[in-house]
Formats: C-alpha cells, sequence, structure tokens
C-alpha cells in the first residue's frame, strides 16, 4: 500500500491503496463514483472514459500510481448540474438507449470539442472510434456531438 494523492472533481484525494489499482476501480470501489463503468478492462470500449488534465482517458488498466498529482474529471464531475453542452444535445437527440456506454462517450465528446470546437463529420467519426455503443446510436451521438458544438460556439 502507498499514499498516493489524486484531484477529482476538484477534490483532493488521499488514498492508502495499492499503487497498481486501475483508477476505474478506485473511482468506483474507493470513491463511490459509479458513473464511470467497466465495459472490456482492456481500454479498447471507451465506457471507463474520464479525463486527466484535460485529456480523454481510459480508467480501466492506467495504475494509480500514473495519476499521482493529476487532476481527474469523472462523469459526475463534468458540470455540477448536468448542463454541460455535451449533456444538453445528448438529451435533446435521445442518445441513450441502454445508457451503459454514455458516461464515456459523454467524457470522449466534450474532450473532442475542447480541442476542436467545430468538427468536420470525418473528426467526429475519428476521435468517437474507440467508443463503442452496443445499442447501435452512432448517428444520434454525431448528431449531438454537432449540435454541442454549435451551441457552444454561439
Amino acid at each position: 500500500m502507498a499514499a498516493i494523492n489524486i484531484t477529482v472533481n476538484g477534490k483532493m484525494q488521499v488514498l492508502d491503496i495499492d499503487p497498481t489499482t486501475p483508477v476505474l476501480w478506485v473511482l468506483r470501489d474507493h470513491l463511490d463514483l459509479v458513473g464511470t463503468k467497466f465495459g472490456c478492462g482492456m481500454a479498447m470500449c471507451g465506457a471507463c472514459t474520464i479525463h486527466i488534465d484535460g485529456v480523454a482517458t481510459r480508467s480501466c488498466v492506467l495504475p494509480v500510481s500514473e495519476v499521482a498529482d493529476k487532476s481527474i474529471t469523472t462523469i459526475e464531475g463534468l458540470s455540477e448540474k448536468g448542463d454541460h453542452p455535451v449533456q444538453k444535445a445528448w438529451l435533446e437527440h435521445d442518445v441513450p438507449q441502454c445508457g451503459y456506454c454514455q458516461a464515456g462517450q459523454v467524457m470522449n465528446a466534450a474532450s473532442l470539442l475542447k480541442d476542436n470546437p467545430n468538427p468536420t463529420d470525418e473528426e467526429i467519426e475519428t476521435a468517437m472510434s474507440g467508443n463503442i455503443c452496443r445499442c447501435g446510436t452512432y448517428v444520434r451521438i454525431k448528431a449531438a456531438i454537432k449540435t454541442a458544438a454549435n451551441s457552444s460556439n454561439q
């Protein structure tokens, strides 16, 4: 066990934890932040996407020791009231079906729009290609990202 300092959703956390514990399980099991989901356990599906120092990152295989002294944002910390432009667009376009992948999808989309506030269809498809939706709502995901981009650019 080791003392590891991380900041999660703006709050400093000091954890006495095995440094090899994946960040996903630190969030879910130790900090009770269960919005971030376990999907594949191999960083391939995107359900576990969070922001680390503002960059979309898969958390299921990332050891907590690698995020010491870094800032983590989860879906719970994206916006206090759920009113981030991506979250609002997600609801407007009825994106969620089962909803399991949505936290990862939203976090990836928010990171995309932070870096590229006016992405083309191809840029959206490329950026989101690693986030899998078993329900197949890809058309609505793209439409929601375009809506969020337009609302952010006003």
